[in-house]
């Protein structure tokens, strides 16, 4: 270790000992009664030394004036190098700063906002903009043109070169914008995986109310079938009384919504009351004497014992 960088790492003693020259840099920088105690003092190098101060600024907990002083070489005043509010160890400081498109997520998104789309999005790939129509030259396009012509002399009355304006019908644009594929970007490779991904993960196999359910989704009346590859293992539901109505629900995903969950049971019809009319009922005013289970003599001799009439 050389003797320069053992000098460093020792407080240049004039400078350690100019606490209030720091101090008085502090408040001077800082708003009135904010600077607080001091808090110590560290080496930045020969005869360079930060003193530092609690800040009691409301919102600033944790954090520190630190104000730079120095000397010159065989020099005996200690001058002002510069003030700065510096976090401490244990410093209350904001969250690390995240880019707006990491920030983002499904659903925050409201009436009026536009999401741009970076340019380099791996899930998008270039559609067909008609820069990749082959060259006039080419047997493509000659046999386009000859298709073109005699189509279009059918349609207008007259091949194209009798017309002031020449059709595009037939031709690989128009084609393309016919069957939707105008378009400059187009879902990737990637783009439908994560897609197929994140649908799985919401409405899947995987998913509590799949593993209840009495079927998937696949045998449901209620599944509507979707096109492209996606199609053959995604549809979207509509039944209004399932959890995912609307949605774009995975062909092994399923719900008690089911078409065929369960046949309905006919609530069941009390029989109709039965009434004979043609009877009659006799209910006697007085009971007969030998209804009972005690004979009438008996009943008889016990008045008489207790002195009834």
């Amino acid at each position: 270790m050389s003797a320069a960088t053992t000098r460093s790492r020792t407080p240049d003693r004039l400078c350690a000992e100019a606490v209030d020259l720091a101090r008085a840099a502090a408040e001077e920088a800082a708003a009135p009664g904010v600077v607080g105690e001091h808090a110590g003092a560290v080496s930045e190098g020969d005869r360079v030394v930060t003193h530092f101060f609690e800040c009691k600024e409301m919102g600033y907990r944790g954090w520190r004036w630190a104000v730079t002083v120095a000397r010159a070489s065989r020099a005996k005043i200690v001058t002002l190098d510069e003030v700065v509010l510096l976090p401490g160890p244990d410093a209350l400081l904001a969250p690390e700063w995240v880019p707006w498109s990491e920030r983002l997520r499904p659903g925050d998104m409201g009436p009026g906002d536009l999401l741009p789309t970076d340019a380099e999005d791996l899930r998008l790939e270039p559609g067909f903009s008609g820069e990749d129509e082959p060259p006039p030259n080419s047997p493509v396009s000659d046999d386009m043109a000859e298709l073109v012509e005699a189509e279009d002399a059918e349609v207008a009355g007259g091949v194209p070169a009798n017309l002031p304006i020449a059709p595009s019908r037939g031709s690989i644009a128009a084609i393309a914008e016919e069957l939707g594929l105008r378009r400059a970007r187009v879902l990737s490779r990637y783009g439908l995986h994560t897609a197929a991904d994140r649908w799985e993960e919401g409405f899947g196999a995987k998913t509590a109310m799949a593993q209840a359910a009495p079927a998937s989704c696949v045998s449901c009346g209620f599944l509507v079938p979707i096109g492209g590859s996606l199609g053959q293992a995604f549809g979207v539901c509509a039944n209004e009384f399932a959890p995912a109505d609307g949605r774009v629900v995975s062909l092994t995903y399923g719900c008690g919504g089911h078409s065929e969950a369960a046949v309905m049971p006919k609530p069941p019809q009390p029989a109709p009351p039965r009434l004979d009319e043609t009877r009659v009922d006799p209910f006697p005013l007085r009971p007969s004497p030998d209804s009972g289970s005690v004979p009438v003599e008996a009943d008889a001799e016990a008045e008489a014992d207790l002195g009834h009439s």
